[in-house]
C-alpha cells in the first residue's frame, strides 16, 4: 500500500509515495494501457453521422452534456463508491456498487465497452501491477467489474489516494472521446486539445460533484447521447465498437 499508514511520514516518504501514485496513475489511464478505450466512441461516431456533432464548438457541448449530466458524471460515482467499499474492506458495499453499476448502463454496445475494458483494466493490473487483497476484492464484486469500477478497486488496492484518481479517470475518459471524434469529424491535434482545454473546468466540477454524492443521486438527463449508443447498433458503416 502506498498511502495508508499510521506511522509518521517523513517529507522524502511521502513525495516518494506521492511520486509511485502518481506514476501508476498515468500508466493505468494513459492510451498506452491496453483496455482497448480507442475502439470505442460512447455512441459519438453517430452524432457525427447525424450531425450533431460537426465541429469544436458541438463536440465541446456535446462532451460538456455527457460529462456534467450523462455518463461521467454516473461513472465517477461508481468509481468513487467502489474505492470507498474496497479501501473500507466492505466486501458487500462493493457488491452492491459492482452490480448497480453493471446494470446501469443503457445500451448493449455501451455495456460491451465498459465490461470489456474493467475486465482487461483488471486482468492487466492482476499481471503486472498486483496488490494484496485486490483478488479478494474482485472475487467479492460477483458482477463483472465495468470500468470505473475497476478503476477505484485497483486504486483503493495500491493506496492511490482517491481525488487524483478521479480526476486522472474522467480525464482519461473525455480525451478518449475526443480522439475518436478527432477520426470522425475529423479535428486536428491542436482544435482536439482546445476541446479538452475547454472541458477542464467541467471535469473538475464533475470530481467534485462525485466525490460528495450519494448512489441516491445517480440519474442521466442526455436522453440524445443515450440514444446515440443505441441506435449505433444498427449503423451501416461504423469504425468503432460502440
Amino acid at each position: 500500500m502506498l498511502m495508508t499508514t499510521n506511522e509518521p511520514v517523513s517529507t522524502g516518504d511521502l513525495a516518494g509515495r506521492e511520486a509511485a501514485a502518481l506514476y501508476r496513475l498515468m500508466t493505468w489511464l494513459s492510451p498506452a494501457f491496453p483496455v482497448g478505450g480507442f475502439s470505442y466512441s460512447s455512441g459519438i461516431e453517430w452524432a457525427v453521422e447525424a450531425g450533431d456533432i460537426i465541429d469544436t464548438a458541438t463536440l465541446s457541448d456535446w462532451l460538456d452534456a455527457m460529462l456534467g449530466d450523462g455518463s461521467g458524471l454516473c461513472d465517477a460515482i461508481f468509481l468513487v463508491h467502489a474505492y470507498r467499499a474496497a479501501e473500507a474492506g466492505e466486501e458487500a458495499s462493493l457488491r452492491e456498487v459492482a452490480e448497480l453499476a453493471a446494470a446501469f448502463v443503457p445500451s448493449r454496445e455501451r455495456q460491451l465497452e465498459t465490461t470489456s475494458q474493467g475486465r482487461a483494466f483488471i486482468d492487466i493490473a492482476r499481471a503486472a501491477w498486483d496488490a494484496d487483497g485486490l483478488d479478494a476484492m474482485v472475487a467479492g464484486c460477483g458482477a463483472p467489474l465495468v470500468y470505473p469500477v475497476a478503476v477505484g478497486v485497483v486504486a483503493a488496492t495500491h493506496g492511490v489516494p482517491l481525488a487524483p484518481t478521479l480526476h486522472a479517470f474522467l480525464h482519461a475518459l473525455v480525451s478518449n472521446w475526443i480522439s475518436a471524434a478527432s477520426r470522425l469529424i475529423p479535428l486536428g491535434q491542436t482544435d482536439s486539445q482546445r476541446v479538452l482545454a475547454r472541458l477542464e473546468a467541467v471535469v473538475a466540477a464533475t470530481a467534485s460533484r462525485a466525490l460528495n454524492a450519494t448512489l441516491d443521486d445517480l440519474g442521466s438527463a442526455t436522453f440524445r447521447a443515450d440514444l446515440a449508443s443505441l441506435r449505433h447498433e444498427t449503423q451501416y458503416t461504423r469504425l468503432f465498437r460502440s
